[in-house]
């Protein structure tokens, strides 16, 4: 820790160790419950215990999946089905020699694993509702190979489940093995939930764009978590087993499925303690509505839109300590980060993008250096954002190159810019309304990270250096725009400008070499501006290569070095901001007289 970031990091602590005690004290709680229920003595409970536990087991990983992630995986009781099959063949030894009971448990985690990358495969593909019939396709495509293998399965006669032998035997011994693993379950995936991997999950889920623009590579997180998810949902299916001592696929049916999925949305996203609560309940609930079985799909249909109308953000908001809303108090944008300067020089050469018979870039020639502010301007529709499409990689052009340093930069890898230390921020600010204004800003620096996914999950050191030093980083960040006050706020609590601000903390956790920055004026008043321009200008003078696009005229001549002015794709004009407001053409296409 330096001497600079030493106020900054005392401050941060004194503000959030009342919400990390909140967020604690629940968990303890709820861990004293389960440890302390056996004393109750009542079998019955003890069974409606161990099947909120084990249905937990799978919506853990579900979680991430659903709540973390925003896939709407409905027919994740596959995984349930997969799980329960692979344990009770495999102890029963339908399959070969009977395996013990607890080895075939953990097979049953490495096929849900297997198979859950298998179904998370066309959520690189496909969304919403369609990668939801996928799931839900697969889930019945497993009910009718249990049906049909009945020499491994019993077919619609099914099969006995494991027995457990000591310690962990029916009764009480099973209780705690169930509660265990959730408590396990339950750890692991809180660790990859408040870890770089989960602000990128929650980053693909609300703004996929911004997310590949920090370095966050979308395909390999998505398989680490759906790998996660199954071997999680495969443990679930074992213990499911033993605890109804004979299975059939009638056992699993599209009920339990939307259990699942319920519970986690009612819970609320980006939770790990709101969809426990939501599982915990819609589990418990049916016990004790057993005359209204019957009614069971409409109850939850009717739980879920209750939940929507009067809590949208689920049991979560109600226990999230970060929606009470400070009085914002920015302070005046006068520290900025270091950036790590040099001789940075961008170069697009001949670039040309067509839409259709639309030049959206019609032969563009462009160098940006280290230490300097270079102004885009140009009328709406001239190509300036998608000028800093091709840069970022969401685009391809139909011709011409980009380099940096001489080094020729690949298009349509938006992910591969963050490794370059190319940043940037949107003419709408993405950030993830339902995280906190540090967590957004942390995102930012996930390409930082040394830790494995297997290090957060299991919170070992290396994962835990990697917090320290993006909270730090984050921290100086935000205090370099004077938002380090609103640390701890949800970024949807936020008023406009903040959030123009917050994104720009964002960008800087990336030591750019090069910022773009897309409009950041727009909806500023005259003195926020006036500290944007500061802050813009202490930034290139750092060593950074700054790209802005900006509508308001006077920032760019106060704050620019040198100006482009785009029409209909061509440059227009190019030179020192003197010389543009001289250009004749510029004059009577965009300035005006």
């Amino acid at each position: 820790m330096t001497e600079a970031t030493a106020p900054i990091r005392a401050r941060a602590a004194g503000a959030g160790w009342l919400a990390k005690l909140e967020g604690r004290i629940s968990w303890i709680l709820l861990g004293l419950a389960g440890l302390l229920l056996p004393l109750l003595d009542d079998s019955y409970i003890g069974v409606i215990a161990q099947r909120a536990y084990i249905y937990w087991v799978l919506s853990a990983g579900l979680n991430l999946v659903v709540g973390y992630a925003g896939q709407i995986a409905i027919g994740w009781v596959s995984m349930l089905t997969l799980g329960a099959y692979t344990t009770a063949a495999l102890a029963a030894g339908n399959v070969g020699t009977p395996w013990p009971p607890y080895l075939a448990l953990l097979a049953s985690g490495v096929i849900g694993a297997v198979f859950g990358v298998i179904v998370g495969l066309p959520a690189l593909r496909l969304r919403t509702f369609y990668f939801a019939m996928t799931t839900l396709g697969f889930a019945t495509i497993v009910t009718q190979v249990a049906l049909a293998w009945k020499d491994v399965t019993g077919g619609g006669v099914g099969t006995p489940g494991p027995t457990f032998p000591w310690p962990f035997d029916p009764g009480w011994g099973f209780y705690y093995f169930c509660f265990v693993l959730a408590a396990l379950a339950t750890w692991m995936t809180a660790n990859i939930g408040a870890s770089r991997y989960g602000r990128a999950l929650v980053a693909i889920r609300d703004a996929e764009v911004a997310a590949e623009a920090c370095g966050i590579s979308k395909p390999a997180l998505l398989m680490m978590v759906f790998l996660l998810a199954g071997a999680l949902g495969g443990i679930a299916g074992g213990l499911f087993a033993s605890l109804q001592s004979y299975i059939t696929p009638d056992a699993f049916t599209f009920e339990m499925s939307v259990l699942f999925f319920i519970g986690i949305l009612i819970g609320g996203r980006g939770s790990i303690l709101g969809p426990a609560l939501g599982t915990l309940i819609l589990t418990v609930l049916p016990e004790f509505a057993a005359p209204l079985v019957q009614w069971s799909t409409f109850l939850y249909a009717a739980l879920l839109l209750l939940i929507v109308l009067v809590i949208p953000g689920g049991i979560a908001d109600l226990l999230d300590y970060k929606n009470r809303r400070p009085v914002p108090q920015p302070e005046l944008l006068g520290r900025v980060l270091g950036t790590q300067g040099g001789n940075t020089l961008i170069t697009l050469s001949g670039i040309e993008l067509h839409f259709g018979g639309v030049r959206a870039i019609d032969g563009l020639d462009l160098e940006i250096r280290a230490g300097e502010v270079h102004g885009l301007i140009g009328p709406n529709g001239s190509g300036k954002t998608t000028t800093l499409n091709v840069i970022s990689g969401y685009y391809r052009p139909q011709a011409g190159a980009l380099r940096i340093d001489g080094a020729d930069l690949a298009f349509e890898q938006p992910h591969v810019r963050a490794q370059w230390r190319i940043a940037r921020t949107f003419q709408t600010p993405r950030l993830v309304g339902a995280a906190s204004v540090l967590e957004n800003v942390m995102i930012g620096g996930t390409v930082h990270g040394h830790g494995t996914f297997a290090e957060s999950m299991l919170s070992l050191p290396r994962h835990r250096l990697d917090e320290r030093v993006l909270e730090e980083a984050a921290m100086l960040a935000l205090s370099s725009v004077g938002l380090e006050s609103l640390a701890k706020v949800r970024a949807d609590r936020l008023q406009h400008s903040e959030l123009r601000f917050v994104e720009i903390a964002r960008a800087l956790m990336l030591r750019p070499a090069c910022l773009m920055l897309d409009e950041p004026a727009a909806g500023l008043s005259a003195e926020e501006i006036r500290r944007l321009g500061g802050l813009i200008k202490a930034i290139s003078r750092g060593g950074t290569a700054v790209l802005l696009v900006e509508h308001h005229a006077d920032l760019i001549f106060d704050i620019c070095d040198r100006v482009t002015v785009l029409n209909l794709g061509k440059v227009l004009a190019a030179g020192t901001p003197a010389e543009i407001r001289s250009h004749r053409e510029v004059v009577s296409a965009y300035l005006g007289a």
